[in-house]
């Protein structure tokens, strides 16, 4: 018995902790987060299993399920059911849709998972919205109720609080997930999983699960069948990776965050305006820096286990419109919203049912959030001037059709971040964006010049905009958003710049390098990770030591959650 203690303590000692058991027991203080150590003794054990299990395919993929739904529960507790229940329930309908030989039954199947999923998300996402946005139009005085805990409560035992509801980690990730699985498998794309394990893994995989990208089902589900390779390249390509999603979020992104950024943010009103323009210039490298920084680690940690992740970013500051900014930035959502929401909404062809059910809900949805009649009044008039226009202006009758799918997409994806005026405004701004630079296009004598001053001033403006509408993004209310806004406008104080740049000259130098190694050459970015790739193992394991090391010296006292963990 004292040797088994023993162990135990030596164990405890090991992983740095008090109680081996808690390695196996939730705590919401301590999520599994890839800057963690603990992350990486949980996948330095999962590699060690799977190179006994990787050649045995079925077993193989059952493995890294049930490893990723330990990895969930974690990471969100017992929100893991809630993981399952959406597995089970895309499990069956996916065959359902397969082996039903109507058209009008394959649809209402697919329909079937579209309502369950966003259900699911809207219940945990939107509930305090909705029950307060209630209260305030019809002045009664519900409270949120959650009838997930109760029901928690009195299966298992536990004691979870039944008048709050928390938002579970990565569910706006893996509903849409699971809806492309349905609407992939009714469009022909992929035949559906015929082993729920499989397709557990698939929904599960514990890289891409909390935070994306966000897997199609026709890019993923056949590499499930696909014995396991790592060439010497893919292993140098994954190392290189996570070295560098490592040292983007840590170094770069947490640095100027909690140095700065996050200063600045908490009272914009004890600092000038010119220290407000220079935090959200940093916040928009902070949330690059932190969010890719994710992506990159998920795609190197998944390469390392033979999988390919799609790509989520690809240097989105060098976008020189609007457009091309998202194609470059967050690729798996601005793809998702494309397929699976604007083109079935009829894309630049037109309006369809499907484009006036969305606007109503949109239109709903910012009424409840004002919770006053008159802006729905206002909605009213502006869709009798927009049809009196359509009668009689032909030209404006065209441009309606050709932009309101894009002001739709764009609205919806604002409100997917989260149900708040700040998402609805930086969602607009973002549709406004891309309508008035397809106006803009057409008159513009500059849209066929490529001399390097031209692409400068394109880049320019189009990260400008973009760091602007990210006020909404990051002010975690309006009056915050007006007191940057009126900082920056009103109190810019420029006889302190040299100060400021003196006093903040560690952060500034880390945004500026930040910058600059975002905006080098593919060319030289392609040229130093091949130049990693093809290192000797020795001196690629002395980089990685060193790396590591760095970002472990550069870690603040406690970890910073990335910013995408609560979407």
């Amino acid at each position: 018995m004292n040797e088994i203690t023993n162990i135990a303590d030596w164990f405890a000692w090991f992983f740095g902790i008090e109680n081996l058991k808690s390695i196996f027991i939730y705590n919401n203080t301590e999520p599994l987060m890839f800057t963690g150590f603990f992350f990486w003794a949980f996948f330095g054990v999962v590699l060690l299993a799977y190179s006994v299990v990787h050649k045995k395919r079925g077993l193989r993929n059952a493995f890294l399920f049930f490893a990723s739904l330990f990895f969930y529960y974690k990471t969100s507790g017992l929100f893991v059911s809630i993981l399952l229940f959406s597995t089970l329930s895309d499990y069956f309908i996916g065959k359902r849709i397969y082996k039903t030989k109507q058209k009008a039954g394959k649809q209402i199947w697919v329909a079937l998972s579209v309502i369950i999923n966003l259900f699911v998300l809207c219940y945990f996402k939107y509930a305090y919205f909705f029950t307060e946005a209630y209260n305030d139009f019809f002045k009664t005085d519900y409270s949120v109720f959650n009838h997930f805990a109760q029901w928690t409560n009195e299966l298992a035992g536990s004691h979870f609080e039944v008048n709050q509801i928390l938002l579970p980690v990565g569910i706006s990730f893996y509903t849409f997930q699971t809806i492309s699985y349905a609407v992939d498998v009714y469009r022909k794309e992929i035949k559906p999983v015929n082993n729920i394990l499989d397709f557990g893994f698939y929904v599960s995989f514990f890289p891409q699960l909390v935070a994306g990208p966000i897997v199609r089902a026709a890019d993923f589900i056949p590499q499930l069948y696909k014995p396991y390779s790592l060439s010497k390249y893919n292993f140098g390509l994954a190392l290189f990776w996570i070295l560098k999603g490592l040292t983007k979020k840590v170094i770069i992104g947490d640095y100027i965050a909690v140095n700065f950024i996050d200063r600045i943010f908490d009272n914009p009103t004890m600092f000038t305006g010119f220290e407000n323009l220079m935090a959200l210039y940093g916040y928009s490298l902070q949330v690059y820096a932190d969010f890719s920084g994710y992506t990159d680690i998920a795609i190197g940690v998944a390469l390392l286990m033979g999988f390919t992740l799609p790509t989520n970013f690809n240097s989105p500051y060098k976008a020189k419109n609007v457009g091309e900014f998202w194609k470059r930035w967050h690729i798996s959502l601005s793809s998702w919203l494309k397929d699976y929401l604007y083109i079935p909404l009829g894309g630049n062809r037109g309006g369809s049912i499907g484009t006036w059910i969305a606007l109503a809900f949109i239109v709903a949805f910012i009424v409840l959030l004002s919770g006053k009649m008159i802006v729905l009044y206002g909605f009213v008039w502006l869709a009798l001037l927009c049809a009196v226009l359509a009668i009689f202006v032909k030209r404006f009758k065209a441009w309606l059709i050709t932009n309101i799918n894009v002001l739709i997409t764009m609205l919806l994806g604002g409100l997917w971040h989260g149900a708040s005026w700040q998402f609805v405004i930086w969602g607009g701004l973002n549709g406004l964006g891309l309508v008035v630079y397809k106006l803009w296009r057409k008159i513009s004598p500059y849209e066929k010049f490529n001399n390097f001053l031209v692409l400068m001033l394109k880049v320019f403006i189009t990260f400008n905009f973009i760091t602007f509408t990210r006020i909404w993004f990051r002010a975690e209310t309006m009056e915050t958003t007006w007191q940057i806004i009126d900082q920056i406008g009103n109190s810019f104080s420029p006889e302190v710049i040299g100060e400021v740049l003196y006093s903040y000259s560690n952060v500034f130098t880390m945004m500026l390098i930040g910058f600059v190694i975002h905006w080098l050459p593919t060319k030289v970015k392609d040229w130093y990770r091949e130049t990693f790739i093809k290192l000797p193992l020795v001196v690629k394991i002395i980089v990685a030591a060193i790396t590591v090391f760095s970002v472990y010296q550069a870690m603040s006292s406690e970890l910073q959650a990335f910013i995408y963990f609560q979407f």
